[in-house]
């Protein structure tokens, strides 16, 4: 019966740490978050350069006119 209060003691710490955790179902893409893509060397027409994605390609974003 010892047991059983020594492992709900357990619980409860594992619970609290895990409470204060941020859970995210993709990672975080600032290309994606800035509405560009990632493409291979540079961006042609009609994108423009806007950053450098996560694995090297250009990130591009659609020329819009106004």
């Amino acid at each position: 019966m010892r047991i059983l209060y020594q492992l709900l003691v357990v619980l409860f710490m594992m619970l609290q740490g895990a409470a204060g955790q941020h859970f995210s179902h993709r990672p975080f893409d600032p290309c994606v978050v800035q509405n560009g893509r990632c493409f291979p060397g540079i961006c042609r027409r009609p994108y423009y350069w806007i950053g450098t994605c996560h694995n090297g390609f250009s990130c591009c974003r659609k020329y819009v006119e106004v």
